[in-house]
C-alpha cells in the first residue's frame, strides 16, 4: 500500500488566502440554490466538508437570500477553522474528520467538499460517513482537480516529483464514479477540461507562497530546484510561455 503523506496546514494556514487563486475560484454555487429550488422545506441544513479558512462559506453567507440555511463546516486543522472562525460569525464551525463525523446520521441537505477529497487517508470510510450524515435525497458535491486529466499542469512541467505524489492521493474519476454508486448514490460526473500557453512569471505567486498541498510534500531540495528553474525561464525570457494543462471534476451524487 502506498504511503501518503499529509500536509501540514498549521504550517500553511497564515498564507492560505494569499493565494489569488483562491480568491477568484470561489462563486456563488448555484447548485445549492438549483437543489433548494426543487425541494420545500422551512430551513436546510448545508455543511462545508473540508472547510479550510472558510473561504467558500464566506462567500454563500454573504450572498444567499433563499430558504433558511444553517450552515456548518468541519475540518481537520484547527488552524485552518481559527482563521475560518475570524471570516463568519453565522456559521457553526466543528474540529473533526470526515471518516468519523461528530454529526447523527440524516442531518444535511447538502455536502460541499471543495478541493479537499485528496487529503482525506481514509476515503472510502469518508464516504460512508457522507452517506450517513446526508438526508434520503440530499447531495453531495464534491469539486476538485482532475489530476489524471492534466499531466501537464505547470506545477508538474517544474516539479515532477509533485506528480508522483499526486497519484498517491487522488483517486480518477472512474474510481470516485464506481464508489459512488456502490454505496447508493445517482451520479453526474463531469470534467472540465483545458489546454493553453501560460506565462511562467504568472505562476511565481504561486510557486513562492508554496501553499498549494502537494507543494508542500515534495522534499525542500526539490521544491527549490523547480523554484530555481522557474527564476531561470524568466530571467532568460520575461514573456517565456508553456503548455498547462488544466482539469477540474464537478460530481454531483444524490443519495437515493
Amino acid at each position: 500500500m502506498l504511503k501518503l503523506k499529509l500536509t501540514d496546514y498549521s504550517k500553511i494556514a497564515e498564507r492560505y488566502d494569499q493565494n489569488p487563486f483562491r480568491q477568484r475560484e470561489v462563486q456563488y454555487d448555484k447548485d445549492i440554490e438549483e437543489y433548494i429550488s426543487k425541494t420545500a422545506k422551512p430551513s436546510y441544513n448545508i455543511l462545508d466538508l473540508a472547510c479550510g479558512t472558510g473561504l467558500y462559506l464566506n462567500k454563500q453567507v454573504d450572498n444567499f437570500t433563499v430558504g433558511r440555511i444553517n450552515w456548518h463546516g468541519l475540518d481537520a486543522s484547527e488552524e485552518m477553522l481559527k482563521k475560518a472562525k475570524e471570516k463568519i460569525t453565522e456559521v457553526s464551525f466543528t474540529h473533526g474528520f470526515a471518516e468519523d463525523m461528530p454529526y447523527t446520521s440524516n442531518t444535511f441537505d447538502f455536502i460541499s467538499n471543495n478541493y479537499a477529497f485528496h487529503h482525506f487517508t481514509k476515503k472510502e470510510e469518508a464516504i460512508d460517513e457522507i452517506h450517513r450524515v446526508l438526508i434520503k435525497g440530499g447531495m453531495y458535491k464534491l469539486h476538485n482537480i482532475s489530476i489524471h486529466d492534466m499531466r501537464q499542469w505547470w506545477v508538474y512541467h517544474y516539479f515532477p516529483s509533485a506528480y508522483e505524489e499526486d497519484l498517491k492521493r487522488y483517486w480518477d474519476k472512474n474510481h470516485i464514479f464506481n464508489e459512488l454508486v456502490k454505496r447508493g448514490f445517482e451520479v453526474d460526473l463531469k470534467i472540465g477540461y483545458r489546454m493553453e500557453e501560460v506565462k511562467v512569471a504568472d505562476y511565481m505567486v504561486y510557486a513562492d507562497n508554496r501553499d498549494i498541498s502537494v507543494l508542500t510534500l515534495i522534499n525542500d531540495d526539490e521544491y527549490r530546484k523547480g523554484l530555481e528553474k522557474m527564476k531561470v525561464d524568466i530571467k532568460s525570457n520575461p514573456n517565456m510561455r508553456i503548455v498547462n494543462e488544466f482539469a477540474e471534476m464537478f460530481c454531483l451524487a444524490k443519495k437515493l
